[in-house]
């Protein structure tokens, strides 16, 4: 029996909704990265982009555990002389929460092409309504999180 081996011409792709509220953030971002990369299908194939188009919604909602919110800090430079911003978690999830969520779950992804072409199907928003109802995303369950 010869392994099964997935051609980008076969690929199906479906649209997922993940609610973040009251969720940690690594959790929602684990969930997203690998439905992703597909790694939830039985028709996985690591070289081929396979996964499906995730949704998530509500980021700004999104939990950080222990002292992660004050002690957490996010590093942006300009590249030019000074040009170094840090920002607290605690101030981008009041501020920029999709860019902190996003941040989060392009960590997770392969760092080469294939991980910016499987980012590109990741859509984030901060509230709970999304523009995409045409597409019939499902629901995807997850468990919730204590601080």
């Amino acid at each position: 029996m010869k392994t099964f081996m997935q051609t980008k011409e076969n690929v199906v792709r479906n649209w997922y909704v993940i609610d973040a509220k009251d969720i940690p953030l690594g959790r929602v971002a684990s969930k997203a990265a690998m439905m992703l990369r597909g790694k939830h299908k039985a028709t996985y194939t690591p070289h081929i982009d396979c996964g499906d188009y995730i949704i998530i919604i509500n980021a700004k909602d999104v939990v950080l555990t222990g002292n992660k919110l004050n002690k957490k800090i996010y590093y942006d430079h300009s590249r030019y002389v000074g040009g170094l911003r840090e920002r607290t978690a605690k101030e981008m999830r009041e501020k920029y929460p999709v860019e902190m969520m996003e941040r989060a779950v392009k960590g997770m992804l392969p760092h080469n092409r294939l991980g910016r072409q499987m980012y590109k199907k990741l859509f984030v928003y901060a509230s709970a309504e999304h523009p995409h109802m045409a597409q019939q995303p499902k629901e995807v369950v997850m468990k919730g999180g204590k601080n």
